[in-house]
């Protein structure tokens, strides 16, 4: 298993930390602050090995674009770039791009479809329910790029969306799962007819220390407390999933605290528990343990966001997160 870090617009010096402490691969996500590609422009020049992926919201641009924008990233990072791709969610698609939710998993077919097309440097000639490239009855050349091996991940939470990401992709990006949960994922890459050598890679938060560990977990309570609020309770993956864990009534006290306006209310309702199951937080020894966990339940890249009072010791949590692996024995 290998190390990633989450990246954003606000910390791009932690590419550079990591990739000196010999992580693999600078995830940028995108959505709630800043769009991705503007941070992986500036990872491709400040950045010399690691690798360069991102989890780009398939609303916000068309697959063409997509398609140029990754051939651009990988030119400009010396061939180190992969696209992530994620359909979102009806909150996001519907509220902040203006754009209809209905049948993501149809169009996220065609849009990686398209941008297949276009990466391997054949003309982009497509007729689809939800893409038609070009529009019929248009003259000119339609859009031809030059032919580029840029490995594609799909991030996904259902089993249907699952079983696409191992049909049409060479990896899943999961979040908020614990090794459980990734190891019960498996039969649907299986039955999405999975590649070999394909990637299962998993962001998880990390917090270091051998403080008291729900004192530790304060600051990560914040980040699923955003995501259990997207919309309504019933189309919301993850509030579906601390219910299943059995924190449904903490679920839904965090939705109503933030539909209140109290964010920080809505943070500190987030159950020790879900966050515990879903993140890294405690001692070296402890992290290790859960390491080997999501080794052992099929993880190949483990994506970290450290959490600590500054840069110096985010830094430390780095550093301590590949002690823990090399403690593992699973790197």
């Amino acid at each position: 298993m290998r190390l990633g870090v989450n990246v954003t617009h606000r910390d791009p010096w932690i590419a550079r930390e990591a990739e000196r402490l010999g992580y693999e691969l600078a995830l940028v996500p995108e959505g709630f602050r800043a769009d991705a590609v503007s941070t992986l422009g500036h990872l491709a020049a400040s950045t010399e090995r690691i690798a360069l992926s991102c989890i780009a919201q398939i609303p916000a641009r068309t697959p063409s674009m997509a398609a140029m924008t990754a051939a651009a990233l990988d030119a400009l990072s010396g061939g180190r770039f992969r696209l992530g791709l994620g359909v979102s969610n009806a909150y996001a698609t519907e509220i902040w791009h203006g754009l209809p939710f209905a049948r993501p998993l149809a169009r996220t077919r065609e849009y990686v479809e398209i941008v297949r097309a276009a990466l391997s440097g054949a003309e982009v000639r497509y007729e689809g329910e939800h893409f038609t490239v070009p529009l019929p009855g248009r003259d000119g050349a339609p859009l031809r790029l030059d032919p580029v091996a840029v490995p594609l991940y799909l991030a996904a939470v259902g089993p249907r969306n699952l079983e696409l990401a191992a049909e049409l992709a060479d990896g899943w990006i999961a979040v908020f799962r614990t090794a459980e949960q990734i190891a019960d994922s498996l039969p649907h890459l299986a039955a999405g007819q999975a590649r070999d050598g394909f990637e299962v890679l998993l962001t998880a938060q990390l917090a270091v220390g051998d403080d008291d560990l729900d004192e530790l977990a304060a600051p990560l309570r914040a980040h699923p407390a955003r995501f259990m609020s997207l919309g309504h309770r019933e189309q919301n993956f993850y509030y579906r999933q601390a219910a299943a864990m059995g924190y449904e009534r903490e679920a839904a006290l965090v939705q109503d605290r933030n539909a209140a306006g109290d964010a920080a209310g809505a943070a500190e309702a987030v159950p020790f528990g879900f966050v515990d199951a879903t993140s890294l937080i405690g001692p070296v020894a402890r992290i290790a343990d859960r390491m080997k966990s999501y080794a052992a339940a099929g993880v190949t890249t483990l994506v970290i966001t450290p959490y600590a009072a500054d840069e110096a010791g985010r830094v430390a949590a780095l550093r301590a997160a590949a002690e823990a692996l090399d403690h593992a024995g699973v790197g």
